[in-house]
């Protein structure tokens, strides 16, 4: 037997719980489902989670399967409602231990929404506004949080676990779950009704390319050419709005890169998903509570630079790192990725040149340009439609520069035709009809593209 029981002379007291006659009421009825989604249920829940706490020697869950501990813990549930007089039936027992199991071992009432496959996003609005995306549409969910305490412990869970910190000296983090998740949170004094929360779900197996091939995202003909692309180490810049799709094409286009290449990533909460075999993941810190040790995406880059890598790969550019990335793609490290939030390749190409200028060294406008360039080949743009969908809209190429301007050539795009009946947009990729510069660099490295795949009168599926 384990021993998951605290000592009694180490266990909180009791304490008597009051119950309205509806309450008790409520509990007798037999209706698991309306009771798994009122307030009843969320008391005796987030109660019965407190007195465990009391209760059990939480050292011994270290050592113990879930199973294990659902079966230990499920008995003082059961021993904990029956001496509360708690007269619910089987299913309503069920759920609870399931529940108070999540507030355990889990993020409490999040559990389920994270457990849902079809959820991509999760967003917390204070305790008792819950909103989620399914298939790019945003819909209210039942789920609650006790009170702003209850949903405020549940961020503290998430954050400590990756080493941050969440409190009115720094009320804004971003962070991450253990499956690669992305959470941002923000408390009071900058939330004003409740602190928010919002998940950015990633799927358990990442999403590759020919996954986004079969839902439309990409052509099986562009997604050939991306592929070439990565092989002959031409440098990338992926471009998109927020929740458009960058860090999903980042992941797809990264798993072409040769499994014998050494791979540098960084980022400022590691998300990215690459599957090769040789993969250095680094990731910024935020300043301690005295406002020391921090380190920027700057430091990293520069410190990459020490170690060997073949390709460096930065989960998004926002500020000076800007400028020490495109140094390392102009130094020998080709193939490098990243992406950056915009809306079209030109304005992508005009953060870079702001970016530049965030770096503290004062470098011209025409200097700025030529170094991008030089350094960048191609852009990526992606974007989310307004049915919710997430698409390859545009592939450039960058092709040198024509006095103070950067030169580029669009080789492909997604071209909308209308919205149909079931509001679900309409369109096509097409070739533009030009042949990109890169084909030369593309057959160096032994990769052989069909050269009709250029022609201006090819339409591929969307």
């Amino acid at each position: 037997m384990w021993q998951i029981r605290k000592p009694k002379d180490q266990a909180a007291p009791e304490e008597a719980v009051e119950r309205t006659e509806e309450d008790r009421k409520l509990m007798t009825t037999g209706d698991a489902g309306a009771f798994a989604h009122n307030e009843l249920h969320t008391d005796l829940k987030v109660e019965l989670h407190q007195r465990l706490l009391g209760l059990i020697n939480l050292s011994a869950l270290d050592t113990m399967s879930r199973e294990q501990i659902e079966d230990e813990v499920g008995d003082i549930v059961l021993e904990e409602l029956d001496k509360q007089r708690h007269a619910l039936n089987h299913a309503e027992r069920r759920k609870l231990v399931d529940d108070v199991l999540d507030e355990l071992l889990g993020l409490g009432p999040l559990e389920p929404l994270l457990k849902d496959t079809t959820i991509t996003d999760i967003l917390v609005n204070g305790h008792d506004s819950v909103f989620v995306e399914r298939y790019g549409v945003l819909e209210p969910s039942p789920v609650r949080f006790k009170d702003e305490r209850h949903l405020v412990r549940i961020i503290q869970k998430i954050v400590s676990a990756v080493g941050r910190r969440v409190d009115e000296s720094a009320p804004m983090v971003d962070a991450r779950l253990a499956d690669g998740s992305r959470v941002n949170a923000v408390v009071p004094p900058l939330a004003l009704d409740g602190a928010l929360l919002s998940i950015r779900k990633f799927a358990k197996v990442p999403i590759s390319m020919a996954r986004l091939i079969e839902i439309g995202s990409v052509p099986s003909q562009v997604a050939e050419v991306l592929k070439a692309i990565v092989a002959a180490r031409l440098n990338v810049l992926i471009s998109g709005g927020t929740g458009s799709g960058k860090t999903t094409m980042l992941n797809a286009m990264s798993a072409f890169i040769d499994n014998r290449e050494r791979i540098v990533t960084i980022e400022d909460s590691a998300e990215l998903q690459l599957q090769q075999t040789h993969v250095a993941r680094l990731e910024t810190r935020p300043a301690n509570i005295e406002g020391k040790g921090e380190i920027i995406q700057r430091d990293l880059v520069k410190n990459s630079l020490r170690m060997r890598p073949d390709r460096i790969i930065v989960g998004e550019v926002r500020a000076g790192e800007a400028f020490d990335m495109l140094q390392a793609m102009n130094t020998g490290h080709d193939g490098s990725m990243t992406t950056v939030h915009a809306n079209t390749p030109r304005d992508a190409l005009s953060r870079v040149e702001q970016m530049i200028g965030m770096s503290g060294i004062d470098v011209p406008a025409r200097s700025a340009r030529a170094q991008i360039a030089s350094a960048m080949h191609v852009v990526v743009q992606v974007g989310r439609l307004s049915d919710g969908r997430r698409k390859l809209l545009s592939l450039s190429e960058l092709s040198g520069m024509e006095g103070d301007v950067i030169t580029m050539q669009e080789i492909f795009r997604f071209r909308q035709t209308g919205v149909g009946a079931d509001g679900m947009v309409q369109g096509r990729f097409e070739a533009s009809g030009i042949r990109p510069r890169f084909l030369e660099q593309v057959m160096a490295h032994g990769v052989t593209l069909a050269p009709d795949l250029f022609r201006p009168d090819r339409n591929f599926e969307a």
